[in-house]
């Protein structure tokens, strides 16, 4: 990653939409260099999908909520399984594996706290291998648009 390349990751994740001319302008490069570095970015795994952001309450998720489970035994084989079976619920957003006293974190979006309950009961209480989980409720949620690369 060169200053060229982190000033394109930068534009795309501001906007994705602008055109490969408007993007190649915004940076002082020819067009062409510009469509060759986005396709080199591509190529390389550093670009990895363009996205719409949505708004959540518009979609009748209006309560956040990240889960701290715990699950047993602690395996590779139960955490690929409960990986893959939070991902395919609806609900769910994002999975993480972590260290510590809990074993997962996993961010939801529910219609309302009685739905964030009724997810709870109906999606977790009477799975085996969850042997505790708890619920932290977002008020709000602030999140990056523009990551920049970290010098090393």
């Amino acid at each position: 990653m060169d200053e060229l390349d982190t000033a394109i990751i930068q534009r795309l994740q501001a906007d994705a939409r602008q055109t490969n001319r408007e993007l190649a302008a915004a940076i002082g490069v020819a067009p062409s260099t510009c469509l060759e570095r986005v396709r080199s970015l591509r190529d390389r795994g550093v670009i990895t999908g363009y996205h719409a952001d949505v708004d959540l309450a518009a979609l009748n998720r209006g309560v956040q909520a990240l889960l701290h489970v715990q699950v047993r035994p602690l395996s590779r084989t139960v955490i690929e399984s409960f990986k893959k079976y939070a991902m395919g619920l609806p609900e769910v957003l994002s999975v993480f594996v972590v260290t510590g006293g809990d074993d997962f974190l996993v961010h939801v979006a529910v219609p309302s706290v009685d739905g964030l309950h009724a997810f709870l009961m109906d999606k977790f209480s009477g799975r085996r291998e969850i042997v505790g989980f708890r619920s932290s409720v977002i008020y709000q949620h602030t999140r990056k648009q523009v990551i920049e690369p970290l010098d090393l």
